[in-house]
């Protein structure tokens, strides 16, 4: 993989990585182009389901910027899309342009599409390039999968992709000190809500809530404008959940859902058409999750005594997670 190529594909997995959160049911996806000497000429991302892929607004930012003739090379972290939804077909979009080499990064995982865009772009003319995932290529090639883990898990169980988010104490410890809510520092804080911001449902236990009446919507960095309503799922096996803070939810703009029965959790989710989930509970729940195998990656926050915190990330199968999309996490 030229350098070149290489540095096209980090800056459209960062592009993609700003709407991470925005995008369902649709996945996050980059573009950026390059000319024929590797310089990139601009970057597009998918922002939300019915607007302009991530091909056409890196075209489209080409043609504003009077660099359409110069295009010469796609770097995409997802193959492009060969069907008309809301939007029309990126691989003619590609080929109505100059662009006659294209790097795709993952596969379509769509079932009923793969290979469509990447088979229509080679019978029209032009130099098709997949992402292995052994030797040079698997870095990159295991980036774009962790861009797209969540939509894939979803398209391939229809289930969303659950993320715990766990908090400890240097000594162990799972609950805060006496008086405090949390004993993780701001810039811990800081993740905990751009979490948040990208995933499409928070889960949490009534235990949690009684404790810590928690807030559980983004507050410390802004979140997605116009974005559709998160949904906060509560896991209570009585069923029962204090009304004031139903309301209090609702009006923070959660979709609340109680679950009952958490063995149904990712149906339950998954039929509303949440692809990324994250826990933020208490030992009991997570102790549950753990034991049932709920989830899919986990994230460690462990408080150290000079007031710096580590990471930690587990996966339970393969090496893709979202988790590496942030900057401090890539290497935990």
């Amino acid at each position: 993989m030229p350098p070149a190529i290489a540095r096209a594909f980090r800056a459209a997995v960062d592009e993609a990585a700003r709407h991470v959160g925005a995008t369902a049911p649709n996945p996050p996806v980059g573009c950026a182009i390059l000319d024929s000497e590797g310089h990139i000429l601009a970057t597009g991302g998918h922002h939300r389901a019915g607007t302009p892929h991530a091909e056409v607004q890196a075209i489209n930012q080409c043609r504003e910027r009077g660099l359409l003739a110069r295009a010469h090379t796609a770097v995409v972290t997802l193959e492009p899309c060969n069907h008309t939804g809301r939007t029309g077909p990126c691989s003619l979009a590609l080929l109505a342009t100059p662009i006659r080499t294209v790097w795709i990064g993952v596969r379509d995982p769509n079932p009923h599409v793969e290979g469509g865009g990447a088979d229509t772009l080679r019978q029209r003319g032009c130099d098709v390039h997949v992402l292995q995932p052994t030797g040079a290529q698997a870095a990159m090639q295991a980036l774009c999968r962790s861009l797209l883990a969540p939509f894939t898990h979803f398209m391939r169980t229809g289930q969303p992709w659950i993320t715990v988010k766990q908090a400890l104490a240097a000594q162990g410890a799972r609950g805060p000190p006496a008086g405090r809510t949390t004993f993780t520092s701001s810039a811990s804080l800081d993740l905990a809500h751009r979490l948040r911001r990208a995933t499409d449902a928070v889960i949490t236990a009534t235990g949690t809530i009684n404790a810590d009446r928690p807030g559980l919507d983004v507050r410390r960095v802004p979140d997605h404008p116009d974005r559709a309503p998160r949904i906060l799922a509560i896991c209570t096996r009585a069923g029962e959940v204090d009304e004031a803070y139903l309301t209090a939810a609702r009006n923070r703009g959660f979709t609340v859902k109680v679950c009952t029965d958490i063995a149904a959790l990712p149906d339950m989710l998954g039929q509303a058409g949440v692809t990324w989930a994250m826990v933020e509970a208490g030992p009991k729940l997570l102790a549950e999750i753990d034991t049932r195998g709920l989830w899919h990656d986990w994230l460690t926050i462990t408080a150290g005594p000079d007031g710096t915190d580590h990471y930690a990330v587990r996966v339970r199968e393969g090496d893709a997670t979202p988790l590496r999309l942030f900057p401090e996490l890539a290497a935990a």
